[in-house]
């Protein structure tokens, strides 16, 4: 399939930003469904604040099961499940970036 750049509207600042015929492959690869509803700036923005709680969501305490420090995770924890503090999360997932359940 043969690619072409084409022109689209961050949803968050209006501005114009151009998802490439690289980019598009990339995205057909991974299986994306989605085109980026964000500029290069505005992605590197929400990720640096973080994506913060959906409304009406609410932050939960519970025990980290690594290190048993106090951990807050934005959902209810099952017993069934271990659930980690950022620091032993990370290490649990080599340390890679995504987002942890603290």
């Amino acid at each position: 399939m043969a690619y072409q750049d084409k022109q689209l509207s961050c949803s968050d600042c209006g501005a114009a930003f151009v998802f490439t015929a690289a980019e598009q492959e990339f995205h057909q690869q991974k299986g994306f469904a989605n085109e980026p509803r964000r500029c290069t700036p505005c992605r590197e923005k929400r990720k640096r604040e973080g994506r913060g709680l959906l409304p009406g969501q609410q932050m939960h305490k519970t025990k980290c099961a690594g290190c048993g420090a106090e951990a807050e995770v934005p959902f209810v924890p099952r017993l069934q499940k271990p659930v980690y503090c950022r620091a032993c999360f990370d290490k649990q997932k080599g340390g890679g970036g995504g987002r942890s359940p603290h």
